[in-house]
């Protein structure tokens, strides 16, 4: 991997590396291992998440908004990042040799409110409500004010009518950019804030900067735990008792491999 310097105005002094794919599988192969390796954590934090999944769909039901259900469930990775930092906790103590317990770990994960990855939540968070507003905009401008009460009802007008396909095409582009985004600007982000005491809008471009200038290892990082999440999310989110820490492993080895601090 070659180092290629990242100005910045305060320290430590940042490398963005160049990646291969191999950095990819191994980020992934290395995030296994640690879900292996400790997988009480993970089910646990992968627990949180498909737990907060399945309260919406229940929520969204009972308010009789079945139809949100799917954008929701597209969108609801997004939030995946944040969920993700004891598990990025954990792979950073196993490289560093720390002692991993659930006082640690824990107490780590509630100390961020008072850093700057709770700045980033906003970040995510705006994001994702940015998401269920185009949806719910463009819903109205192609469906108009006939949205289907029901889940199966509203699949049907997508799926088989002309407005409803032209609504989907366009919600996927549109959904396709917000998530690119997103993806660019906390991938390396969340973890470098947890691993470094730098200010969050450094590490949004940091980040960037790491997707921009390894574009096709990044993107498919991005792809295969998009990928894997949204499959996931079909047995009642229950995959995500997997997906999500086996994710935020990987996703804390490709920030290693792809940033160098000095």
């Amino acid at each position: 991997m070659e180092p290629q310097a990242l100005q910045r105005s305060s320290l430590p002094k940042l490398q963005i590396n160049r990646l291969q794919m191999q950095d990819v599988r191994e980020a992934f192969a290395d995030g296994w291992r640690d879900f292996r390796t400790y997988p009480s954590f993970g089910l646990f934090f992968g627990a949180i998440y498909a737990l907060g999944g399945i309260f919406i769909a229940v929520m969204l039901t009972s308010y009789h908004l079945p139809w949100m259900i799917i954008p929701v469930a597209i969108g609801f990775p997004l939030i995946g990042p944040f969920v993700a930092v004891g598990l990025y906790e954990i792979s950073r103590r196993h490289q560093q040799g720390e002692s991993i317990n659930w006082k640690a770990v824990l107490t780590e994960v509630f100390r961020q409110r008072e850093r700057q990855l709770s700045w980033m939540a906003f970040v995510v968070l705006f994001i994702f409500w940015i998401w269920i507003y185009q949806i719910r905009l463009l819903m109205a401008l192609f469906l108009g004010f006939r949205i289907p009460a029901t889940l199966d009802a509203f699949a049907k007008v997508v799926l088989t009518t002309p407005e409803g396909l032209l609504f989907l095409a366009i919600g996927t582009i549109v959904g396709a950019v917000l998530a690119t985004i997103l993806f660019s600007a906390t991938v390396i982000a969340m973890p470098l804030l947890l691993d470094h005491d730098v200010d969050f809008v450094t590490a949004m471009l940091t980040s960037m900067r790491t997707v921009i200038e390894n574009p096709v290892p990044m993107l498919t990082f991005g792809l295969v735990v998009s990928g894997l999440a949204i499959i996931a999310l079909v047995p009642l989110f229950l995959g995500l008792l997997v997906v999500l820490p086996v994710a935020g492993h990987a996703t804390w080895h490709l920030y290693r491999r792809a940033i160098t601090a000095t």
